[in-house]
């Protein structure tokens, strides 16, 4: 494996230059230019590296292919990866570091300007002593999400090409816009794809396998008030403010994801915008059984109901949407996916650690479209953030995992 780290870490660090940050207002696909530019180049480097059936649609879904070299008849397998870095934090000008054999001290990031990735504000950092960490300099995210996966996916490819003989089926490839704004299926070409499952490289930490997702939907309380002058206002206000704090106290602030973990779901409240005469409160709705998260959203549309008989029928209209479906259901009958995936990775060095999502992936919407899809770790740490980091170590064995799995597909 050492033959191709150091391409392996050039790829990543070469990467993280674009800036590639989705936008959740726009309705183009993909929803930022900087995701088409990035796409493009990578679509030049597939097609240095001699990939087939290269393909950038007019939406920025980039698509190869490394052909089989066996005489026999194998499964076609996919590995896919997004382009585009989360709106939470910028991703323009990254200036990633790299930190040898980190010790295990507070790592400054801007010591300057006071930013430091602390090992008392994030103790995970410990976990990595003595490996070789890339960091953020404090003031963008780093880009790991996913960028760390497009370079093990690419790098694997790339590994495979230089070991002939390692037997293997085809593979297809394929990195997409927008994962970080929900979209990033949307528009996933799955007959052109042709894989009989594939996986997401978009986990975090080393090990990680997730088929469980959270069931998701949205809720926005639209609130019609009634204002008039507060000297006069006696008897005829309405104030739609004071109408969105009492959906708020009606739902259960224990049941936020301030207070919740593993399988528990929750309601996160978004925001509450407005004024006297109209307001809206938003919230996601999230839990990984379907008929809790279907109680929620009952619940919520009683909410409405309770609301609008205190004050007033017509007060408040809920648009209720169900945004996406916990992928479980549609791996299950395929668990040796699953089976193969653990065993690649003990072959690989690393401990297989199955785990809910607690959050969403294009693998669950892909898998609803037909493409069982589950999800590998990446190695990225404090996504979405600017202490976020990345082992290089940790990215090595994600390479050499997705290679046993290829490779175990042909055994």
């Amino acid at each position: 494996m050492s033959e191709i780290k150091d391409k392996m870490l050039e790829r990543f660090l070469d990467y993280v230059s674009f800036d590639t940050q989705s936008d959740d207002d726009a309705t183009c696909v993909p929803t930022t230019e900087g995701q088409f530019v990035f796409a493009r180049y990578l679509e030049q480097k597939l097609k240095e590296m001699g990939l087939q059936e290269v393909t950038l649609d007019d939406k920025g879904y980039l698509y190869a292919t490394l052909p089989s070299n066996s005489s026999r008849e194998l499964p076609t397998i996919g590995f896919i990866a997004h382009v585009d870095t989360s709106p939470d934090m910028s991703g323009k000008n990254v200036k990633p570091r790299v930190v040898k054999s980190y010790d295990g001290t507070d790592i400054p990031l801007d010591a300057e300007a006071g930013i430091i990735l602390s090992t008392t504000d994030f103790p995970e950092v410990k976990d990595y002593v003595g490996h070789d960490l890339v960091v953020t300099d404090g003031h963008t995210l780093l880009g790991a999400d996913d960028k760390a996966g497009i370079a093990e996916i690419v790098s694997a490819v790339a590994y495979l090409q230089a070991h002939p003989e390692i037997e293997h089926g085809k593979v297809r490839i394929a990195f997409n816009p927008d994962e970080e704004v929900g979209r990033g299926a949307h528009k996933f070409d799955v007959p052109l794809f042709g894989c009989d499952w594939a996986y997401t490289v978009d986990g975090s930490c080393e090990g990680e396998i997730e088929f469980e997702n959270f069931n998701a939907g949205s809720a926005t309380f639209n609130i019609q008030g009634r204002n008039v002058h507060p000297g006069y206002a006696k008897g005829k206000m309405l104030n739609a403010l004071r109408v969105a704090t009492a959906i708020v106290a009606a739902i259960p602030a224990a049941e936020s994801p301030e207070c919740t973990e593993g399988y528990e779901g929750f309601y996160h409240l978004m925001g509450i915008n407005g004024g006297v005469d109209s307001a809206s409160v938003s919230y996601i709705i999230r839990d990984h059984s379907k008929e809790i998260f279907e109680d929620r959203m009952a619940f919520m549309q009683k909410v409405a109901d309770a609301v609008n008989a205190q004050y007033g029928e017509g007060t408040v209209s809920l648009d209720l949407k169900v945004q996406y479906r916990n992928m479980r259901e549609m791996v299950e009958p395929k668990m040796y996916i699953i089976d193969l995936a653990k065993s690649a990775m003990l072959q690989a060095g690393v401990e297989p650690k199955v785990k809910p999502i607690r959050g969403g992936t294009d693998g669950a919407q892909l898998s609803f479209m037909g493409l069982p899809c589950p999800n590998l770790f990446a190695g990225g740490i404090n996504f979405h953030s600017r202490y976020e980091f990345v082992s290089v170590q940790v990215m090595e064995k994600a390479v050499m995992t997705i290679v046993k799995i290829i490779e175990g597909v042909a055994k």
